[in-house]
Protein backbone atom coordinates (compact mmCIF):
# COMPACT_ATOMS: atom_id res chain seq x y z
CA UNK A 1 0.00 0.00 0.00
CA UNK A 2 2.64 2.04 1.13
CA UNK A 3 4.27 2.27 -3.18
CA UNK A 4 1.24 3.15 -4.27
CA UNK A 5 0.68 6.75 -3.38
CA UNK A 6 4.53 7.01 -4.67
CA UNK A 7 3.65 5.86 -7.95
CA UNK A 8 0.54 8.08 -7.60
CA UNK A 9 2.61 11.04 -6.46
CA UNK A 10 5.46 9.70 -9.74
CA UNK A 11 2.57 9.89 -11.90
CA UNK A 12 1.09 13.17 -10.73
CA UNK A 13 4.11 14.87 -10.81
CA UNK A 14 4.87 13.53 -14.35
CA UNK A 15 1.22 15.17 -15.41
CA UNK A 16 2.07 18.77 -13.90
CA UNK A 17 5.42 18.66 -15.18
CA UNK A 18 4.19 17.65 -18.76
CA UNK A 19 1.67 20.75 -18.22
CA UNK A 20 4.55 23.06 -17.38
CA UNK A 21 7.04 22.24 -20.02
CA UNK A 22 3.31 22.64 -22.10
CA UNK A 23 2.91 26.07 -20.86
CA UNK A 24 5.94 26.87 -21.02
CA UNK A 25 6.30 26.03 -25.04
CA UNK A 26 2.64 27.94 -25.19
CA UNK A 27 3.96 31.14 -23.31
CA UNK A 28 7.33 30.72 -25.50
CA UNK A 29 5.52 30.43 -28.64
CA UNK A 30 3.20 33.90 -27.61
CA UNK A 31 6.29 35.78 -26.67
CA UNK A 32 8.39 35.09 -29.71
CA UNK A 33 4.59 36.11 -31.60
CA UNK A 34 4.31 39.28 -29.19
CA UNK A 35 8.46 40.17 -30.40
CA UNK A 36 7.51 39.60 -34.02
CA UNK A 37 3.96 41.68 -33.49
CA UNK A 38 6.28 44.45 -31.49
CA UNK A 39 9.02 44.52 -34.46
CA UNK A 40 5.62 44.74 -37.00
CA UNK A 41 4.38 47.77 -34.89
CA UNK A 42 8.02 48.82 -34.58
CA UNK A 43 9.03 49.05 -38.43
CA UNK A 44 5.01 50.25 -39.16
CA UNK A 45 5.86 53.43 -36.96
CA UNK A 46 9.40 53.84 -38.51
CA UNK A 47 7.66 53.34 -41.81
CA UNK A 48 5.13 55.92 -40.69
CA UNK A 49 7.86 58.42 -39.67
CA UNK A 50 9.74 58.39 -42.59
CA UNK A 51 6.43 58.81 -44.74
CA UNK A 52 6.04 61.97 -42.68
CA UNK A 53 9.00 63.58 -43.38
CA UNK A 54 8.81 62.45 -47.25
CA UNK A 55 5.72 64.81 -46.63
CA UNK A 56 7.04 67.12 -45.14
CA UNK A 57 9.83 67.59 -47.45
CA UNK A 58 7.44 67.74 -50.24
CA UNK A 59 5.57 70.38 -48.76
CA UNK A 60 8.89 72.24 -48.38
CA UNK A 61 10.04 71.80 -51.66
CA UNK A 62 6.74 72.68 -52.71
CA UNK A 63 6.85 76.17 -50.65
CA UNK A 64 10.42 76.77 -51.94
CA UNK A 65 9.81 76.09 -55.23
CA UNK A 66 6.18 78.70 -54.96
CA UNK A 67 8.75 80.83 -52.81
CA UNK A 68 11.75 81.18 -55.82
CA UNK A 69 9.00 81.77 -58.30
CA UNK A 70 7.47 84.51 -55.96
CA UNK A 71 11.51 85.93 -56.00
CA UNK A 72 11.85 86.20 -59.34
CA UNK A 73 12.30 90.20 -60.31
CA UNK A 74 11.42 91.40 -64.01
CA UNK A 75 12.22 94.56 -65.88
CA UNK A 76 8.28 94.57 -66.66
CA UNK A 77 6.98 94.33 -63.45
CA UNK A 78 5.19 97.27 -63.37
CA UNK A 79 4.45 97.41 -67.35
CA UNK A 80 0.33 96.83 -66.58
CA UNK A 81 0.35 98.49 -62.69
CA UNK A 82 2.15 101.50 -63.44
CA UNK A 83 3.06 101.84 -66.78
CA UNK A 84 4.42 105.45 -66.17
CA UNK A 85 6.35 104.88 -63.46
CA UNK A 86 10.43 104.64 -64.40
CA UNK A 87 9.62 108.05 -67.11
CA UNK A 88 7.95 109.46 -63.69
CA UNK A 89 11.07 108.81 -61.36
CA UNK A 90 13.63 109.50 -64.49
CA UNK A 91 12.55 112.90 -64.35
CA UNK A 92 12.86 113.39 -60.94
CA UNK A 93 16.07 112.07 -60.66
CA UNK A 94 17.37 114.27 -63.89
CA UNK A 95 16.02 116.96 -62.11
CA UNK A 96 17.90 116.71 -58.94
CA UNK A 97 21.51 115.81 -61.02
CA UNK A 98 20.73 118.57 -62.45
CA UNK A 99 20.42 120.88 -59.64
CA UNK A 100 23.55 119.28 -57.82
CA UNK A 101 26.38 117.39 -60.04
CA UNK A 102 27.14 115.37 -56.97
CA UNK A 103 24.06 114.01 -56.31
CA UNK A 104 24.49 110.77 -59.14
CA UNK A 105 27.41 109.28 -57.01
CA UNK A 106 25.08 109.96 -53.56
CA UNK A 107 22.01 107.78 -55.57
CA UNK A 108 24.43 105.18 -56.40
CA UNK A 109 25.71 104.62 -53.01
CA UNK A 110 22.64 104.91 -51.59
CA UNK A 111 21.24 101.82 -53.57
CA UNK A 112 24.68 100.17 -52.43
CA UNK A 113 24.30 101.01 -48.69
CA UNK A 114 20.92 99.56 -48.68
CA UNK A 115 20.99 96.46 -50.64
CA UNK A 116 24.06 95.67 -48.45
CA UNK A 117 22.07 95.53 -45.25
CA UNK A 118 18.83 93.08 -45.21
CA UNK A 119 19.03 93.10 -49.10
CA UNK A 120 17.56 95.53 -51.19
CA UNK A 121 14.64 96.25 -49.02
CA UNK A 122 14.76 100.33 -48.64
CA UNK A 123 15.86 100.04 -45.07
CA UNK A 124 18.04 102.18 -45.44
CA UNK A 125 14.90 104.97 -45.74
CA UNK A 126 12.96 103.96 -42.70
CA UNK A 127 13.67 107.19 -39.97
CA UNK A 128 14.13 106.28 -36.10
CA UNK A 129 11.33 105.39 -33.67
CA UNK A 130 10.34 103.67 -30.88
CA UNK A 131 10.37 100.07 -32.87
CA UNK A 132 12.89 101.17 -35.38
CA UNK A 133 16.61 101.20 -35.47
CA UNK A 134 17.20 103.87 -38.03
CA UNK A 135 20.42 102.74 -40.71
CA UNK A 136 20.62 106.47 -41.16
CA UNK A 137 22.58 107.00 -38.17
CA UNK A 138 25.36 103.83 -38.87
CA UNK A 139 28.87 104.59 -38.68
CA UNK A 140 28.61 104.47 -42.67
CA UNK A 141 25.49 106.44 -43.09
CA UNK A 142 25.34 108.95 -40.56
CA UNK A 143 26.20 112.34 -42.05
CA UNK A 144 27.12 110.48 -45.58
CA UNK A 145 24.46 108.91 -47.21
CA UNK A 146 22.47 111.21 -49.21
CA UNK A 147 19.73 111.33 -51.63
CA UNK A 148 16.70 110.55 -49.15
CA UNK A 149 14.90 113.54 -50.32
CA UNK A 150 15.36 113.05 -53.98
CA UNK A 151 13.82 109.15 -53.09
CA UNK A 152 11.03 110.61 -51.59
CA UNK A 153 10.22 113.39 -54.45
CA UNK A 154 10.26 110.49 -57.08
CA UNK A 155 7.94 108.56 -54.60
CA UNK A 156 5.63 111.62 -54.29
CA UNK A 157 5.42 112.03 -58.32
CA UNK A 158 4.64 108.18 -58.88
CA UNK A 159 2.03 107.88 -55.71
CA UNK A 160 0.41 110.40 -58.31
CA UNK A 161 -0.33 108.27 -60.50
CA UNK A 162 0.16 104.83 -59.40
CA UNK A 163 -1.06 105.30 -55.11
CA UNK A 164 0.52 101.99 -53.38
CA UNK A 165 1.63 100.20 -56.42
CA UNK A 166 5.94 101.38 -56.79
CA UNK A 167 7.94 100.57 -53.87
CA UNK A 168 10.57 102.40 -52.73
CA UNK A 169 13.04 100.07 -52.92
CA UNK A 170 12.16 99.58 -56.36
CA UNK A 171 12.40 103.41 -56.73
CA UNK A 172 16.06 103.60 -55.24
CA UNK A 173 17.12 100.85 -57.66
CA UNK A 174 15.76 102.94 -61.08
CA UNK A 175 17.38 105.84 -59.48
CA UNK A 176 20.90 104.35 -59.26
CA UNK A 177 20.42 103.11 -62.81
CA UNK A 178 19.11 106.91 -63.88
CA UNK A 179 21.88 108.65 -62.12
CA UNK A 180 24.60 106.90 -63.69
CA UNK A 181 22.88 107.32 -67.17
CA UNK A 182 22.80 111.07 -66.50
CA UNK A 183 26.54 111.64 -65.81
CA UNK A 184 27.62 109.27 -69.01
CA UNK A 185 27.53 105.86 -67.27
CA UNK A 186 25.81 103.16 -68.58
CA UNK A 187 22.60 102.18 -68.62
CA UNK A 188 20.85 98.64 -67.49
CA UNK A 189 17.40 97.22 -67.52
CA UNK A 190 16.48 96.95 -63.82
CA UNK A 191 14.92 94.20 -62.45
CA UNK A 192 11.74 95.33 -60.20
CA UNK A 193 9.16 93.75 -57.83
CA UNK A 194 10.85 94.52 -54.80
CA UNK A 195 8.73 95.53 -52.16
CA UNK A 196 9.52 97.09 -48.76
CA UNK A 197 11.06 96.19 -45.24
CA UNK A 198 9.58 96.51 -42.01
CA UNK A 199 12.21 96.62 -40.00
CA UNK A 200 15.52 98.09 -40.45
CA UNK A 201 18.93 97.00 -38.35
CA UNK A 202 21.37 100.11 -37.72
CA UNK A 203 23.55 96.74 -35.74
CA UNK A 204 23.82 95.17 -39.25
CA UNK A 205 25.00 98.32 -41.49
CA UNK A 206 28.03 98.74 -39.13
CA UNK A 207 28.84 95.18 -39.28
CA UNK A 208 28.52 94.62 -42.92
CA UNK A 209 28.62 97.79 -44.91
CA UNK A 210 32.52 97.96 -46.47
CA UNK A 211 34.57 100.72 -44.35
CA UNK A 212 37.03 103.33 -45.93
CA UNK A 213 39.61 101.49 -43.62
CA UNK A 214 38.72 98.11 -45.20
CA UNK A 215 41.95 95.68 -46.88
CA UNK A 216 41.69 93.64 -50.09
CA UNK A 217 40.68 90.16 -48.02
CA UNK A 218 38.21 91.86 -45.62
CA UNK A 219 36.61 93.52 -48.97
CA UNK A 220 36.54 90.30 -51.18
CA UNK A 221 35.11 88.55 -47.93
CA UNK A 222 32.22 91.49 -47.58
CA UNK A 223 31.61 91.20 -51.43
CA UNK A 224 31.28 87.04 -51.30
CA UNK A 225 28.94 87.13 -48.41
CA UNK A 226 26.35 88.94 -50.59
CA UNK A 227 27.25 86.78 -53.55
CA UNK A 228 29.36 88.82 -55.50
CA UNK A 229 32.51 88.05 -57.15
CA UNK A 230 36.17 90.13 -56.54
CA UNK A 231 35.18 91.08 -60.01
CA UNK A 232 31.97 92.53 -59.09
CA UNK A 233 33.73 94.36 -56.48
CA UNK A 234 36.12 96.29 -58.53
CA UNK A 235 33.57 97.14 -60.95
CA UNK A 236 31.12 98.58 -58.43
CA UNK A 237 34.36 100.39 -56.74
CA UNK A 238 34.50 102.03 -60.14
CA UNK A 239 31.58 103.84 -59.05
CA UNK A 240 34.32 106.19 -57.02
CA UNK A 241 34.72 107.84 -60.55
CA UNK A 242 31.64 110.17 -59.25
CA UNK A 243 31.46 111.78 -56.09
CA UNK A 244 33.54 113.15 -53.40
CA UNK A 245 34.81 111.79 -49.07
CA UNK A 246 35.36 113.47 -45.81
CA UNK A 247 38.73 114.57 -44.90
CA UNK A 248 38.28 112.02 -41.48
CA UNK A 249 38.43 109.34 -43.97
CA UNK A 250 41.62 109.48 -45.99
CA UNK A 251 43.33 112.01 -43.40
CA UNK A 252 45.47 108.90 -42.40
CA UNK A 253 46.24 107.87 -46.06
CA UNK A 254 47.27 111.52 -47.33
CA UNK A 255 49.76 111.59 -43.90
CA UNK A 256 50.95 108.02 -43.08
CA UNK A 257 50.57 105.90 -46.43
CA UNK A 258 53.96 104.82 -48.21
CA UNK A 259 51.81 103.40 -51.31
CA UNK A 260 50.55 107.05 -52.32
CA UNK A 261 51.87 109.55 -55.05
CA UNK A 262 53.46 112.70 -53.42
CA UNK A 263 52.41 115.46 -54.95
CA UNK A 264 48.85 113.34 -54.68
CA UNK A 265 48.90 113.36 -51.18
CA UNK A 266 50.33 117.18 -51.00
CA UNK A 267 47.66 118.60 -53.03
CA UNK A 268 44.93 116.62 -50.70
CA UNK A 269 46.41 118.22 -47.72
CA UNK A 270 45.50 121.46 -48.47
CA UNK A 271 42.02 121.01 -47.82
CA UNK A 272 42.42 117.85 -44.82
CA UNK A 273 44.71 118.98 -42.07
CA UNK A 274 46.22 116.98 -39.30
CA UNK A 275 43.54 117.98 -36.97
CA UNK A 276 40.11 119.78 -37.79
CA UNK A 277 38.24 119.82 -40.89
CA UNK A 278 36.89 116.24 -40.46
CA UNK A 279 33.96 117.21 -42.94
CA UNK A 280 36.45 118.61 -45.97
CA UNK A 281 35.44 117.04 -49.22
CA UNK A 282 38.23 116.08 -52.27
CA UNK A 283 36.80 114.58 -55.32
CA UNK A 284 37.36 111.01 -55.19
CA UNK A 285 38.25 111.65 -58.90
CA UNK A 286 40.70 114.38 -58.90
CA UNK A 287 40.90 114.60 -62.48
CA UNK A 288 36.98 114.52 -63.79
CA UNK A 289 35.21 113.74 -60.61
CA UNK A 290 31.82 114.49 -62.21
CA UNK A 291 31.90 112.31 -65.61
CA UNK A 292 31.55 108.77 -65.03
CA UNK A 293 34.85 106.99 -67.08
CA UNK A 294 37.45 104.90 -66.37
CA UNK A 295 39.72 107.83 -64.28
CA UNK A 296 39.33 106.12 -60.68
CA UNK A 297 41.37 103.15 -62.01
CA UNK A 298 44.13 105.08 -63.64
CA UNK A 299 44.60 107.30 -60.78
CA UNK A 300 44.88 103.47 -58.72
CA UNK A 301 47.73 102.59 -61.10
CA UNK A 302 49.70 105.76 -60.18
CA UNK A 303 48.70 105.72 -56.28
CA UNK A 304 46.56 108.22 -56.87
CA UNK A 305 43.56 106.35 -54.84
CA UNK A 306 41.92 108.94 -52.15
CA UNK A 307 40.74 106.20 -49.51
CA UNK A 308 43.06 103.56 -48.68
CA UNK A 309 39.91 101.06 -49.19
CA UNK A 310 40.39 102.09 -53.07
CA UNK A 311 44.15 101.99 -53.19
CA UNK A 312 44.14 98.03 -52.06
CA UNK A 313 42.87 97.46 -55.46
CA UNK A 314 46.16 97.81 -56.88
CA UNK A 315 48.57 97.14 -54.76
CA UNK A 316 50.17 93.59 -55.60
CA UNK A 317 47.19 91.91 -54.71
CA UNK A 318 44.92 89.54 -56.80
CA UNK A 319 42.44 92.41 -57.89
CA UNK A 320 45.58 94.07 -60.02
CA UNK A 321 44.81 92.92 -63.00
CA UNK A 322 41.23 93.50 -62.89
CA UNK A 323 42.19 97.51 -62.25
CA UNK A 324 44.59 97.14 -65.16
CA UNK A 325 42.22 95.95 -67.78
CA UNK A 326 39.71 98.37 -66.52
CA UNK A 327 42.11 101.40 -67.11
CA UNK A 328 42.74 99.84 -70.36
CA UNK A 329 39.30 98.97 -71.64
CA UNK A 330 36.64 101.67 -70.59
CA UNK A 331 33.75 99.48 -72.53
CA UNK A 332 34.85 96.20 -70.06
CA UNK A 333 34.49 98.42 -67.44
CA UNK A 334 31.01 99.51 -67.99
CA UNK A 335 29.45 96.84 -69.20
CA UNK A 336 30.81 94.95 -66.08
CA UNK A 337 29.44 97.31 -63.77
CA UNK A 338 25.85 97.27 -65.44
CA UNK A 339 26.11 93.36 -64.45
CA UNK A 340 27.28 94.02 -61.07
CA UNK A 341 24.80 96.47 -60.27
CA UNK A 342 22.18 94.20 -61.90
CA UNK A 343 23.52 91.14 -59.55
CA UNK A 344 23.80 93.88 -56.66
CA UNK A 345 20.02 94.86 -57.27
CA UNK A 346 18.76 90.93 -56.53
CA UNK A 347 20.32 90.34 -53.07
CA UNK A 348 17.93 89.38 -50.82
CA UNK A 349 14.45 91.26 -51.74
CA UNK A 350 11.09 90.97 -50.85
CA UNK A 351 8.67 89.91 -53.05
CA UNK A 352 5.01 88.68 -53.12
CA UNK A 353 2.96 89.10 -49.81
CA UNK A 354 6.72 90.20 -47.65
CA UNK A 355 7.17 93.38 -46.46
CA UNK A 356 4.87 96.24 -47.87
CA UNK A 357 4.57 98.71 -50.32
CA UNK A 358 5.60 101.91 -48.01
CA UNK A 359 3.08 104.89 -48.77
CA UNK A 360 6.10 107.49 -47.65
CA UNK A 361 9.51 105.52 -47.88
CA UNK A 362 11.11 107.49 -44.37
CA UNK A 363 7.93 105.18 -42.45
CA UNK A 364 5.97 102.70 -42.00
CA UNK A 365 2.34 102.24 -42.81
Amino acid sequence: MDEFPNAFYSIFYLNSLHSIILCSTTLAKLARHFCVCENLVLQLRKQEEMAVKAAAAFIFLLFFLSTACQAKLSSTFYHKSCPHAESAIREAIRTAIARERRMAASLIRLHFHDCFVQGCDASILLNETSSIESEKTAGGNRNSARGYEVIDKAKSEVEKICPGVVSCADIIAVAARDASAYVGGPSWAVKLGRRDSTTASRTLANAELPAFFDSLDRLVSRFQKKGLTARDMVALSGSHTLGQAQCFTFRDRIYNASNIDAGFASTRKRRCPRTGGQANLAPLDLVTPNSFDNNYFKNLMRNKGLLQSDQVLFNGGSTDSIVSEYSRNPAKFRSDFASAMIKMGNIGPLTGSAGQIRRICSALN
